[in-house]
């Protein structure tokens, strides 16, 4: 189904240099980034364009505007999102999509990686003492920085520092302004090797995804959709809440299986029994 065909990475920050090899090695496809794709017209980190929709719809925009651009029929794109860990509090997470659309065969792809490795922060820098530790957490200078009048100021804001000289320089510029001057990591892919490594798992993630063909009628996709309760307790052997396997469903034919879940367990301790422990 894709051995052979183009796939075109909607992207202008220079993810293909994780994402390309990969799909190369796997599918046996032949990777090209279009030129002058602008997907900062669908928002930007720092504000300046405004991201409309969720991740994944912006995902698939991307998608679609290589598609309409530069007559792509396998298109792939990436969106990733910054801020407070869902579950785990006072905890930073990075949460990269992976999107592909197939308009031959009219069929979308997607999976998720949701990580804590990230070095995603910014705070209000008043010193060269607090600029040197901010650059030193943020992993600086592989990992580029952001500085600011302000967290929302996009009149002055310098993106991709990555000199120290630079950074004083612009920062003392600030600073002489306003007193003040808000730092910011830099999350765009080309500038930060952490998130490049989170879009490179998000990538394996939905290669293996496409690699899974459905048994019945060999569509690509087959994947989990579901875990599936009613793990027997070691204690009465009633079911409990506990995952006992995994759906597997075709979401062309409907197709679904069962598989074994990751945990390896065939019975569950009776602490988490409703029955034995209500």
């Amino acid at each position: 189904m894709f051995r052979g065909r183009t796939l075109t990475i909607a992207t202008k920050h220079g993810k293909e240099a994780v994402l390309a090899p990969l799909f190369e090695r796997s599918l046996g496809v032949r990777c090209m980034v279009p030129p002058d794709l602008d997907t900062d017209l669908l928002g930007t980190f720092t504000g300046e364009v405004e991201r409309r929709g969720d991740p994944l719809s912006v995902a698939r925009e991307k998608c679609l505007m290589a598609a309409a651009q530069f007559n792509a029929d396998l298109i792939l794109a990436s969106e990733g999102s910054f801020g407070p860990h869902p579950s785990i509090p006072f905890v930073s997470a990075g949460d990269e999509l992976l999107f592909l659309i197939d308009t031959a065969t009219k069929r979308e792809f997607f999976s998720r990686e949701l990580t804590t490795e990230t070095n995603f922060h910014g705070e209000w820098i008043r010193d060269e003492e607090g600029l040197d530790h901010f650059l030193q957490k943020a992993g600086f200078p592989s990992h580029a920085v952001i500085l600011r009048a302000s967290e929302t100021d996009t009149a002055h804001l310098r993106k991709g520092l990555a000199m120290k000289e630079e950074v004083h320089s612009h920062f003392n510029h600030l600073k002489a302004i306003h007193g003040k001057v808000w730092i910011e990591t830099d999350m765009r892919a080309m500038h930060n090797p952490t998130r490049m490594r989170a879009i490179a798992r998000a990538g394996e993630k939905l290669v293996e995804k496409l690699l899974s063909v459905c048994p019945a009628c060999d569509a690509p996709g087959f994947a989990v959709t579901r875990p599936v309760p009613g793990l027997p307790c070691m204690g009465c052997g009633m079911p409990t809440r506990s995952t006992r396997a995994l759906q597997r469903t075709c979401d062309v034919c409907t197709h679904n299986d069962e598989i074994a879940p990751s945990h390896g367990k065939a019975m569950e301790d009776p602490m988490y029994c409703d029955f034995c422990n209500p």
